[in-house]
């Protein structure tokens, strides 16, 4: 079993906070020393007490979604020899509500991947990609709906 940890912050400041005008601003920080200014989205608390800089939940769980996907696709790739130059990732996630629930319902990663040497046939790449999915941590662990949208 592996553990994996962050130390979630905020503090209240001058705010009153009771009246529910609060920063929503706060930090993440992880175990290597990267400290991450995060926020509720400035689409679900109106400005100025979210803070439209920051990384919001939302955000972040989409790029973890990608992050995690790149990753296997990149070693998958590796492993067979196929060399990759860069990989870039226009994740979306779309929030609706499902049986009542908000929630992120679907993300959609669309992967451009430039090759060193000629580029892998379309089903290779898919392949690559449904492997990437199938062994993704994180997409495991959720019932958000990943796709994968080639060009």
């Amino acid at each position: 079993m592996t553990r994996f940890s962050a130390e979630v912050a905020w503090e209240r400041g001058e705010a009153s906070f009771i009246d529910g005008r609060y920063s929503r601003g706060h930090k993440w920080s992880f175990d290597g020393g990267a400290v991450v200014a995060a926020s509720a989205s400035p689409h679900n608390v109106p400005l100025p007490y979210a803070v439209a800089e920051n990384v919001d939940p939302e955000e972040a769980y989409v790029a973890a979604l990608s992050s995690c996907h790149m990753l296997f696709y990149l070693w998958l790739a590796s492993k067979k020899r196929i060399m990759v130059d860069s990989y870039a990732d226009a994740a979306t996630g779309i929030m609706e509500i499902v049986q009542g629930k908000t929630m992120v319902s679907r993300v959609e990663l669309r992967p451009r991947v430039i090759y060193a040497s000629d580029r892998p046939s379309r089903e290779i790449e898919e392949k690559l990609h449904h492997e990437a999915h199938e062994l993704c941590f994180l997409a495991n662990s959720v019932k958000t709906e990943i796709a994968v949208r080639l060009d």
